[in-house]
């Protein structure tokens, strides 16, 4: 049975002003995450992922569906059953959200105070989230003495205190520097890897999702239009939302504007090779086309690793004989999908 799972849910605002339409947030989604996943949930802003994250923690009642955590339907609870439900999902946000007068030893303690743990465990509890997130000389400092990600991983140690088996991260990444994102999604992964703890993540940050998602989930107006494997999202992409995304961190088969600046440099026939991990080595596509007496320039893309596995798009340009290329562009279509771009503008 699936540890979080959505079962056609809807989630609808009702108009903000007279004669306006009702806002649909989150539009018949359904979506099942097993323990121990990392799932990144992924949109442009007004997407619903974030509404999407706030019916798994019921902070907002479903319009309509099943939304269920643990097998618990969160629809059918009363407010004070609902609270209980909260305690086993933690929570990190984007703006970090800590209490600037509390230390951070108070911002971590703070959970186990609402939910009744006797204080002479707290001393105890506190150490060792501050050791496992690397800032136990920070127990006395104040959150304005600190670095943006050493306040996200206070959040983070806070968010885990009460021990949930679930941990929710709202754009958790977006307000940090690329090093400092690094840092903090290392300290996730291992949330996830030692603690065995879900971990959804929001984001709209493609480096986030490759980096640390087993699975993404796009949302487009509301809606889950595509969703898999990272591997596969990033390696396939098919719905056009998904494509803008991983366009952002891969190269793929060059856009117009790319495209008409190679073939003004490039005269030769241009085309784009797909390779990943279980299809034809680049050795063997490469002897094909010595083979056939052309001669080859990469021009455009590279390679990409998303959780340990390879893929890329490489696009060259073939010079030679007219006849030489079109029968190696045959070939060396039968072994890799190939995108055909034609020749380049004569010099």
């Amino acid at each position: 049975m699936a540890l979080i799972e959505l079962d056609r849910v809807s989630l609808t605002f009702p108009p903000t002003r007279r004669g306006a339409d009702p806002v649909h947030a989150v539009r018949d989604v359904s979506l099942s995450i097993e323990a121990g996943e990392v799932v990144g949930i992924v949109g442009y802003s007004g997407a619903g992922k974030s509404s999407l994250l706030r019916l798994v923690n019921a902070l907002e009642p479903a319009t309509s569906g099943s939304v269920r955590v643990d097998g618990v339907d969160l629809t059918r609870l009363s407010e004070r059953q609902l609270y209980a439900v909260r305690r086993g999902i933690g929570m990190i946000f984007q703006q970090f959200n800590l209490f600037s007068s509390r230390t951070v030893y108070g911002n971590v303690a703070y959970p186990l105070e609402v939910a009744g743990v006797p204080r002479s465990e707290h001393r105890a509890r506190v150490s060792e989230l501050l050791h496992f997130v690397g800032l136990a000389d920070k127990a006395l400092a104040y959150p304005e003495q600190l670095s943006g990600g050493q306040k996200q991983r206070v959040g983070i140690a806070r968010a885990l205190a009460a021990r949930p088996a679930i941990l929710l991260a709202d754009e958790a990444t977006s307000a940090l520097d690329p090093e400092t994102t690094v840092d903090v999604l290392d300290v996730l992964k291992r949330v996830n890897a030692e603690l065995g703890v879900t971990v959804v993540i929001i984001t709209h940050e493609m480096e986030v999702v490759r980096s640390i998602a087993d699975r993404v989930v796009v949302m487009e107006d509301g809606e889950i239009v595509e969703s898999g494997p990272a591997f596969n999202i990033f390696a396939a992409p098919r719905h056009p939302a998904t494509r803008r995304f991983v366009r952002t961190v891969v190269d793929d088969v060059p856009e117009a504007h790319v495209l008409d600046g190679l073939r003004r440099r490039h005269p030769g026939r241009l085309v784009t090779l797909s390779f990943r991990d279980d299809g034809a080595r680049q050795s063997q596509v490469f002897a094909e086309i010595v083979r056939g007496d052309v001669d080859l320039e990469l021009v455009h893309g590279g390679l990409e690793d998303v959780r340990g596995r390879s893929f890329g798009h490489l696009t060259l340009e073939l010079t030679g004989e007219p006849e030489r290329v079109e029968a190696v562009v045959a070939r060396i279509g039968e072994l890799v999908p190939l995108t055909d771009l034609g020749t380049g503008a004569q010099r």
